[in-house]
């Protein structure tokens, strides 16, 4: 197994502070996951936005670790039902995990940990392995996401609104976050020269 590049960056850190870097690097991913909620375009057809959080989930995952990724996640899906404004659009609640969206939120989890779990395996370090754990954390997203919604709204409308119109996209994303981790991996590197 590799180190992520999160541990890699921090790694002389002392053993004593271990946690306390553990707990700020779960806490800054949940940050940047909530950040890039916000960007958030609402389409008229379908309760799911076009967000920046996907992107976001699969950095966090591949920077973290599985396990870091989705305590990330975790802490992001706690932030919001205690009611901080951290979903997408600025919502909150329980009202939110239980509605129609709420599959996408479980996704983001499982996403985190699955591909951090392939990053620990080094795939997010160059360019013709990158794509890979990216391409897994979307498909898992999508799997929790439309299941989910399929049972507010049966599985064609489903697709039809909470995967179809959302594939160019996420496939955008995936690619930026393909290119963006091999590329933090050289700069990583570089540091560890100097």
């Amino acid at each position: 197994m590799y180190p992520t590049l999160a541990l890699t960056l921090t790694r002389r850190i002392s053993a004593r502070s271990a946690i306390l870097t553990d707990v700020a690097l779960i806490l800054v991913g949940s940050l940047l996951v909530a950040a890039l909620a916000q960007v958030s375009i609402p389409l008229p057809f379908t309760p799911v936005p076009i967000t920046g959080q996907t992107f976001a989930v699969l950095i966090v995952g591949a920077a973290l670790g599985s396990k870091r990724g989705a305590a990330s996640l975790v802490a992001y899906v706690a932030e919001g039902l205690a009611g901080l404004p951290v979903f997408a659009l600025g919502k909150s609640g329980l009202a939110v995990l239980l509605g129609p969206t709420g599959g996408y939120l479980v996704g983001f989890i499982v996403a985190a940990f699955v591909v951090g779990l392939l990053a620990e395996h080094g795939l997010d370090r160059n360019w013709k392995t990158a794509i890979v754990p990216f391409l897994v954390g979307t498909v898992a997203i999508y799997l929790f996401g439309a299941s989910w919604l399929a049972v507010f709204v049966g599985l064609d409308k489903a697709l039809a609104s909470g995967l179809y119109p959302f594939l160019i996209g996420d496939a955008i994303k995936l690619v930026l976050a393909a290119v963006a981790m091999p590329s933090a991996w050289a700069t990583a590197k570089g540091f560890d020269r100097s």
